[in-house]
């Protein structure tokens, strides 16, 4: 049971209250009884307001809900989009503006590029992430399957040079393309070197140069045989690496790797990857946190038989024609918090349990104190901000509401007005069709804006879950609400003056094994003038950073700022089914939702893992979280509801699926079958409540089930 010790009108849970007082305010001039005081004026400001916010959202759902059964099917256009004008659904459109957000990181503002997001609360992960800043190519290639296996190209075992061949020349083949030489291809050179600061490359005993001499930066070393050659293309760098390994004697000029500069920016999680169900777990994540701000998390690790301590990489230094150049070592840290939905029992407001978010605020910015008063070269922000990830809000109101938290929270730490820079989640429909007002509320401290194709679609079952059987899940995609959704997204953002100030975002790829695919795929995010996107790994930032390359996203996105934005209606239109299924097709289409939601649950509930790669109903890996999940329980949820699907056949699939998935993890010591005995099993009856409670989630979100029954494990397992 938890204990808590008493200040005013809160409780802090005690294991909270002993990180809050012994590390989060150790090296602050802030004591314990004044930060519980801070703690406590955000709660009378803000927890009713946030609870009334929440309960608009049901209103404005049941209303939506109680049309559509009057007025089942296909909506027409004139008449739904009516209703929802009557029922408060639009907020007013804003005046015409541009963002004014004032010291924001280069990063951020004016360096495209790839974006991670990773689990807080898994500090090794935490750790990669920050380090990812940097990656080697030469080692995406050689471990992904960009490089064919074929014709003795085998990437297992020991090192294989004729693998090895194939990565160097397409590294050669990348420098061609974006950092050619003057006469000759990077093919040929047999040496590289540093002449009066400039590269020199000889080939068949003749020097040349680069076609465009000023992306040379640096080197480390001695000039005329160099450690490492820097150099620049479209605002991203590239380190060319020698040195005495087998790659490097196996390479005519001694080339050993290609490091890229890959994931800018790293977004560490609080949110929709981690399982943060109480106290103790919120001590895990807020420490990670904190460690990174302060530049002391570290995690040690087996491997290979010796202990390796990871912990955050430093700056780079180059020597140049003019002197010295230092680069960042590590990607700029976001951190999500939590959405307005959950309250948390790690902490109690007049014995009420208070809103997660809330203490989300005070405790991130807080941490963040660390970095603001660095003067390190290695801090995290060298403008002087805190970058928040927002997720899920509703509209206009509701980023007003966390503009208004972070001025609150701002002037009780003694910070300038604005150092807390938002990024803003377009992922639920309301904010969609609403967004123009939602980034106005937020204009002088917004840094970032993102389509959640994965919440946004469970969002939309579940917003029009009365109108009728939604199409497949594979299927969704397709529909005409998505490619609106994402233009809008982009012009939107382009018109309020985004270029050159804020990041424009687009979603994550899902199959982390799959790079070759990626590599075909995800360049359609920076054509689409998105200066990130997400990546579920190092290795997968370091190959999409080539898409980078390939297209220069400022000028793409000078090219659509004159770009008239989508009219809404699109976006309203509703992805229902438009054919009459066969049994094999419901129940092939069943199988793969209720296998997916097992997969995940039962790490979620029983282990405390919220993001991991599951593998689907074919043994294919994808990487799972909160949202993949919400979409699945929402989707089987609207066939019961609309009688494509009977409960009882529902039933038996879940316990055909529960004996797949206990048989893909026969190999996890940690994991607990559920087919053993169905009634017994936590994560299988909170899978079950997903499904067949579903309706009755608030906008379908899988938080409080998931909460609910994972802190049920943990007591029974105490």
């Amino acid at each position: 049971m938890t204990k808590y010790i008493t200040h005013n009108a809160l409780q802090i849970d005690t294991a909270l209250d002993g990180f809050i007082e012994t590390e989060l305010l150790a090296g602050l001039p802030t004591d314990k009884a004044t930060f519980y005081d801070q703690l406590q004026q955000i709660a009378e400001q803000f927890q009713q307001r946030n609870l009334d916010l929440l309960t608009e959202r049901d209103r404005i759902q049941a209303e939506i809900d109680e049309w559509h059964r009057a007025n089942p099917g296909t909506p027409d256009a004139v008449q739904y989009k009516q209703a929802l004008q009557q029922i408060g659904y639009f907020d007013p459109e804003p005046p015409e503006f541009t963002i004014s957000t004032q010291n924001v990181d280069p990063e951020v503002a004016s360096m495209p590029g790839p974006q991670l997001v990773v689990p807080v609360m898994n500090a090794r992960y935490a750790l990669n992430a920050a380090n990812a800043r940097w990656g080697s190519l030469y080692d995406a290639l050689y471990g992904s399957d960009v490089i064919p296996e074929d014709d003795g190209a085998s990437k297992q075992g020991a090192y294989n040079p004729v693998r090895g061949a194939r990565v160097i020349n397409f590294g050669r083949t990348i420098l061609d393309e974006y950092l050619p030489l003057a006469g000759v291809s990077h093919k040929e050179v047999t040496r590289y070197m540093v002449v009066d600061g400039e590269l020199v490359a000889e080939a068949a005993d003749i020097a040349y140069q680069l076609s465009d001499p000023s992306r040379f930066k640096g080197w480390q070393g001695e000039s005329t045989s160099p450690e490492a050659l820097l150099l620049e293309h479209n605002s991203l760098h590239m380190i060319i690496r020698f040195d005495d390994t087998q790659v490097a004697k196996d390479d005519k000029a001694g080339v050993s790797d290609i490091v890229l500069e890959s994931a800018l920016s790293a977004i560490q999680d609080c949110e929709d990857s981690v399982a943060a169900v109480d106290g103790e777990d919120k001590v895990v994540a807020y420490r990670n946190w904190l460690g990174l701000m302060r530049r002391d998390l570290s995690e040690s690790l087996e491997k290979g038989g010796k202990t390796i301590t990871r912990q955050l990489n430093n700056a780079l230094s180059f020597t140049t024609k003019d002197g010295e150049l230092s680069l960042k070592g590590n990607s700029l840290l976001f951190v999500r918090n939590v959405g307005h939905l959950m309250p948390t029992p790690a902490v109690l407001f007049n014995g009420e349990q208070l809103q997660e978010g809330l203490l989300d605020a005070l405790v991130t910015v807080t941490a963040a104190l660390y970095d603001l008063a660095s003067k390190s070269i290695n801090r995290n922000s060298y403008h002087g901000s805190v970058y928040i990830v927002k997720p899920k809000m509703h509209g206009a109101q509701e980023v007003r509401f966390t503009v208004e938290l972070f001025d609150k929270v701002e002037k009780l730490l003694g910070l300038r007005p604005n150092t807390v820079k938002i990024g803003i989640m377009d992922e639920e429909r309301r904010t969609s069709v609403n967004l123009a007002a939602c980034i106005y509320e937020a204009r002088e401290r917004v840094a970032f804006i993102n389509t959640g194709f994965l919440d946004r679609t469970g969002d939309d079952i579940h917003t029009s879950m009365c109108a009728g059987p939604f199409l497949p899940k594979g299927e969704i995609k397709g529909a005409p609400w998505f490619d609106c959704y994402e233009d809008r997204n982009v012009t939107i953002s382009l018109h309020a003056g985004f270029r050159m100030q804020a990041q424009i975002g687009k979603g994550m790829w899902p199959v982390p094994d799959n790079m070759a695919d990626m590599m075909l795929q995800k360049i359609g995010h920076p054509k689409a003038a998105a200066t990130c996107a997400w990546v579920p790994s190092p290795t997968a930032a370091t190959l999409h950073a080539l898409h980078y390359h390939q297209i220069d996203v400022l000028h793409a996105q000078m090219l659509r700022m004159g770009e008239s934005v989508p009219a809404v209606d699109n976006i309203l239109k509703v992805a229902l089914l438009d054919r009459e299924l066969t049994d094999d097709e419901i129940v092939l289409e069943l199988k793969n939702n209720l296998q997916g939601i097992l997969g995940y649950v039962v790490r979620w509930v029983e282990q405390g893992v919220g993001c991991s790669k599951v593998p689907d109903i074919n043994n294919v890996g994808l990487m799972e979280d909160r949202a993949t999940l919400r979409i699945s329980a929402q989707h089987v949820a609207n066939w019961l509801y609309h009688n494509v699907c009977s409960a009882e056949l529902v039933e038996d699939l879940f316990k055909e699926m529960a004996a797949v998935v206990d048989e893909q993890n026969a190999g996890d010591p940690l994991y607990r079958p559920m087919a053993a005995n169905f009634d017994q099993s936590v994560a299988f009856n909170a899978a079950r409540a997903l499904v067949f409670e579903g309706l009755e989630q608030p906008s379908g979100y899988t938080e409080p089930l998931l909460h609910s029954m994972r802190r049920q494990f943990k007591m029974i397992n105490a």
